[in-house]
């Protein structure tokens, strides 16, 4: 099996690529924090607190951001091999075997991102210990420290996280019908959708009724909100990409018929392109605005504790913006790539390829506007909650210009990645990519 796995990804080595860079990504900013935990091993009690706060606060965002992604990635390469799977399933292969290849690939994905990702992990950790010294937030003589607790753990959640994701594409694959092709995929990711986001609200009412101003846990219990109903929106994709369609048919205006059978016909690509959208755009505001609000608060905690607070939500931003950007163009390229004949096929029929970039762009637009509608939502259940806590105001007294430069960022990054990959994608003559993929 293992050597099959092997095969597997040399032959589909630009699709597979798409997920290592997300499971390196992902490890290098899993093993980046957890180094912190090394590092307090070494050092005085008071430091070590303060490095084990920031290593468990944001270290558990990453972990659920980073499995998440990972599963995202993994299940759309196992979408586009329907074919494979089937001819597999079609000569004989089990479900137990189909299940025991993905995971073979997703584990030696995951050894080697982790493998490659320990070099660049040892610098981040230094510059992340540096960037806390030079903001006073830890003595500067601290040492950082880079050993085992940070290896286990990028190894041991790269792998979990690797293997759930598999384990997901297997349930999904085995559960397509030979004959007609169409999934029987059962209520998991709408249960598990359906429960993040009660999760998330149940967050909110908590910071609202049970937290003072004056508690630590307070932005903590907040930030969470976000999260999960961001995850939780990203779980309900496709769901919610159907619904989009509906409203645009709705609408029934010209140029929108294409765009519309390009969404009921891509749903589960779309919704994988849909969540770090939705990611970005949620946690993005939550953050910067739960930060704001901190600062203009009356009540606050003790100045190094605040700065402290203040400096982790700040690298959580960057770290997000960073890994959602890089989940976004991997998951983009790799859905519009893998239509190379989808778009030789509309070319051969009398599509130039300016209108069918158009029609990428136009899905883009949908997507980018769905994404931001939802990563709203979502960051509501942080700002609100923690606004009326901290100022006893519904919403914070602060500048929307930061929304806005969120909102941009999320649609630009999304219009122009999407725009570049289908330009690739049409670069060569319309009947060399209809044959090339047949």
């Amino acid at each position: 099996m293992v050597q099959l796995a092997l095969r597997s990804i040399r032959y589909r080595a630009g699709g597979f690529a798409a997920s290592l860079l997300t499971l390196l990504l992902g490890a290098i900013i899993l093993m980046t924090f957890a180094s912190l935990l090394d590092t307090a091993t070494a050092t005085d009690p008071p430091t070590a607190e303060s490095l084990t706060i920031m290593a468990n606060v944001v270290g558990g965002w990453g972990l659920v951001i980073v499995t998440f992604a990972a599963a995202s990635t993994l299940t759309l390469l196992a979408r586009q091999r329907g074919t494979e799977m089937t001819l597999l399933r079609t000569i004989g292969a089990t479900p137990a075997q189909i299940r025991r290849l993905l995971l073979a690939e997703a584990v030696l994905l995951a050894v080697v991102a982790v493998a490659a990702a320990v070099v660049p992990s040892v610098f981040t950790g230094r510059m992340l210990v540096g960037l806390l010294a030079d903001a006073r937030r830890i003595p500067p003589g601290v040492t950082p420290e880079f050993g085992p607790i940070a290896v286990s753990v990028g190894l041991g959640v790269t792998l979990a996280a690797a293997a759930f994701a598999a384990l997901l594409a297997a349930r999904r694959v085995t559960k397509t019908s030979l004959t007609s092709g169409k999934s029987t995929r059962g209520r998991v990711a709408v249960i598990a959708g359906v429960v993040a986001l009660a999760a998330g609200i149940g967050c909110a009412v908590t910071t609202v009724v049970a937290l003072e101003s004056s508690d630590l846990a307070v932005m903590a219990v907040s930030a969470q909100a976000c999260i999960l109903c961001a995850v939780g929106f990203a779980l309900l994709g496709p769901s919610v990409i159907t619904a989009a369609a509906r409203v645009l048919t709705s609408l029934r205006r010209g140029g929108t018929h294409l765009t519309v059978s390009n969404l009921r016909g891509h749903t589960q690509q779309m919704a994988t392109a849909l969540a770090p959208i939705v990611l970005f755009t949620a946690i993005a505001t939550g953050t910067l605005y739960m930060q704001s609000i901190e600062n203009n608060s009356a009540i606050r905690p003790p100045a190094e504790i605040a700065g402290t607070i203040e400096t982790l939500n700040y690298v959580v931003v960057a770290m997000i913006t960073l890994f959602a950007a890089v989940m976004l163009i991997n998951t983009t390229v790799a859905a519009t790539l893998h239509r190379r004949r989808e778009f030789g096929q509309l070319r051969l029929a009398g599509s130039t390829r300016p209108q069918v970039v158009g029609m990428v762009g136009a899905e883009a637009a949908v997507l980018a506007a769905v994404g931001v509608l939802l990563g709203t939502l979502a960051a509501t259940a942080t700002v609100i909650p923690y606004s009326i806590v901290k100022t006893d105001s519904v919403l914070p007294d602060a500048t929307i210009t930061t929304y806005l430069g969120v909102v941009l960022a999320a649609a630009v990054l999304t219009l122009a990645t999407s725009l570049t990959s289908a330009r690739r994608a049409t670069r060569h003559p319309a009947i060399t990519a209809v044959s090339a993929t047949l």
